[in-house]
């Protein structure tokens, strides 16, 4: 390795550690701001809480022997919500590409449905379904699904239609331009569409209804 290689790394190693210094520098000014403004009531403490009671309710959390048992439901919705969301999401925006005529009859109601205020939703899905865990998924599913459908399908039409004619030129079938170029291409959006499942899976596990259902259910039949 030359002289300029070795002085190139070294710059994007102190690059990085710059950056992650003032990120960590943020968050920290932004925790103790919000203390500092919650002390003087500038801020509703009630509403807007604060870092030291943060703390002390995890706390006491730890201590009480809860605080596992929640995380683990937590991790447990989240996983089930994240699976169904990526799962149903790629088959049916697989459907919407293989078949036009779908797609376009669909396409005006799934973006209607992304606009809905779903988080609003929560007290009809919870009087549907019940105060439990499958409330819970079925909101985050609510949330998740029809954003991964839209930005998979997108993936898939993006594809190059040069290519596309080039396989079919060389006959190649429509299992093998779909499996051989359409999901390889659209690789970079089906990691965009990941990232997005687990924030917005996230964001439907935030109502606290049904927490601890699941593994209580478990504690109970031991």
């Amino acid at each position: 390795m030359s002289i300029k290689q070795k002085k190139y790394l070294k710059k994007i190693k102190q690059t990085n550690r710059i950056i992650l210094f003032i990120q960590l520098l943020i968050i920290f000014a932004f925790i103790l701001l919000w203390e500092i403004l919650s002390n003087k009531n500038i801020i509703n403490p009630f509403i807007f809480s604060k870092p030291t009671l943060i703390l002390k309710t995890i706390k006491n959390l730890f201590c009480n022997f809860n605080l596992i048992n929640h995380i683990l439901t937590t991790l447990y919705e989240l996983l089930i919500t994240f699976s169904l969301g990526i799962f149903l999401g790629f088959i049916i925006a697989l459907l919407l590409y293989n078949f036009k005529l779908l797609s376009k009859i669909i396409e005006p109601f799934l973006t209607m449905l992304n606009s809905l205020p779903k988080v609003a939703l929560g007290p009809i899905i919870i009087i549907w379904v019940g105060a439990n865990t499958k409330s819970i998924i079925v909101m985050a599913l609510l949330i998740n699904l029809i954003i991964n459908i839209i930005t998979i399908y997108n993936g898939f039409v993006s594809t190059d239609n040069n290519k596309i004619n080039l396989l079919k030129t060389l006959k190649a079938s429509k299992r093998q331009i779909i499996f051989k170029l359409i999901i390889p291409n659209s690789f970079v959006t089906l990691i965009s569409s990941l990232k997005l499942n687990i924030s917005m899976s996230l964001i439907g596990l935030l109502p606290p209804v049904g927490e601890k259902t699941f593994f209580n259910k478990c504690y109970s039949r031991y």
